[in-house]
């Protein structure tokens, strides 16, 4: 979330960052809100200190005559501290849950807009296929190559989840090999995450664990949600710790199964693997000096872009526009790869600057060794591998003309033969 005090003295600023990244929050009203927050916090400190000057009376050589006022005193003061106190909790409560609304501020060179229409190709790297037959999407391919069972996949769990099978498993294993070999080889520490996680650390990352708009699955009667991506399981391990600056950069690397629910999702545009509610994914996660946060971010991008490379998938790398961005991004970069079956880009990656926002919900500070005192540090995100969307943009882009797929070196798999006749 953003700095009270930022938006305490530049709330124009505010309100139009807000009209530009598509939220509609009240700033007038939180700001209200605040001033009343204050207030009563100067009335219970003053029925404090009250409490306190006659505390210290007492301790004086009083007659029990002399006392028995000050100890009603002290109760009627000790009773209407407590009633302030409770509209306190009120009022400080109503008051986070309207900062949390709040969107982070805005790169300058975010485009404006305010949907993904808007968002700004940057550049393109590869080339796309052009097929002398017809090219089939990956439903296609995979099930007449037998890598994947959607109708089992809904028999036992339900619609949009599905079984790898043969090969494919063998191929989700080395795109997660791949990923994460190269991430430890350029210093991020790696780790294979818990797929579950508390709600606090959800709503300290910025995902919505409960509500209508929710795409988080929870366990019933326990604290605890599936994750949608291990940005959350990452970025929660150094929840309420003050780091040493010398740490700094800290960059991690995990594996995990990511959830989703995918409300509303449905039709062409979500065929086969594209959306779906389970799937496996290799994530890119950095805590830094807020100097290094703009390098930091270019770093992952960067990163992402030599996968994909090594991978031989055409992409394009898009500039997020800033009704697009969500909540936490001060600035995001997204990877779209050619899929030939869908004929157009389709996202592969994100990565994501989130400057301190993320890091005051959880509070993550470092020292700072010029000024001895404690700053937030900027949190970044980024996807190294999204198994389910590299599959198919691998397998489509990869297709033969007699069925098989052809396979990037880096994987060190065979290619997969076509399907028996």
């Amino acid at each position: 979330m953003l700095d009270l005090k930022l938006i305490r003295s530049q709330p124009e600023l505010i309100a139009e960052n807000c009209r530009k990244r598509n939220v509609n929050v009240d700033i007038e009203k939180l700001l209200k809100l605040d001033e009343k927050v204050r207030q009563t916090t100067t009335e219970v400190d003053s029925f404090r200190q009250s409490r306190n000057d006659i505390s210290n009376k007492m301790k004086g050589n009083l007659s029990a005559e002399e006392r028995q006022p000050l100890i009603e005193e002290s109760k009627q003061l000790r009773d209407q501290e407590a009633e302030k106190e409770s509209v306190l909790r009120e009022l400080t409560e109503q008051r986070l849950e309207l900062l949390k609304q709040v969107p982070n501020l805005t790169h300058p060179d975010s485009p404006e807009g305010l949907t993904d229409e808007d968002n700004q190709p940057i550049r393109k790297m590869g080339t796309i296929p052009e097929f002398d037959f017809e090219p089939k999407d990956h439903v296609e391919l995979m099930e007449a190559l037998d890598l994947i069972d959607f109708d089992g996949g809904a028999k036992v769990s339900g619609q949009k989840f599905y079984f790898l099978k043969n090969q494919a498993v063998f191929l989700e294993l080395a795109l997660a090999n791949y990923a994460l070999d190269l991430l430890q080889k350029e210093g991020f520490t790696v780790h294979m995450t818990p797929d579950l996680a508390r709600h606090q650390i959800l709503d300290g990352i910025g995902f919505n664990p409960r509500g209508e708009e929710t795409q988080i699955y929870s366990v019933e009667d326990f604290d605890l949600c599936l994750i949608a991506t291990a940005e959350i399981t990452l970025g929660g391990l150094l929840v309420d710790q003050v780091l040493d600056p010398e740490r700094l950069p800290i960059m991690y690397a995990g594996f995990s199964h990511c959830y989703r629910t995918e409300a509303g999702a449905a039709g062409r545009e979500s065929r086969g693997l594209f959306r779906v509610h389970q799937f496996s994914k290799v994530e890119m996660f950095a805590f830094t000096h807020p100097d290094q946060s703009e390098e930091m971010h270019q770093k992952m991008l960067a990163l992402e872009e030599q996968i994909y490379q090594d991978l031989g998938i055409p992409y394009q790398v898009v500039n997020i526009c800033s009704g697009d961005l969500g909540g936490p991004a001060y600035r995001k970069y997204d990877l779209e790869a050619w899929m030939p079956g869908r004929g157009k880009w389709g996202e592969v990656t994100s990565t994501s600057n989130c400057t301190d926002y993320q890091s005051r919900r959880m509070n993550i500070r470092f020292k700072d060794s010029e000024t001895g005192k404690n700053r937030f540090v900027h949190m970044l995100n980024g996807t190294a591998i999204a198994v389910s969307r590299t599959l198919i943009a691998l397998i489509e882009n990869g297709q033969q003309k007699d069925g098989s797929i052809k396979l990037p070196s880096c994987l060190n798999l065979p290619d997969i033969p076509a399907p028996d006749n």
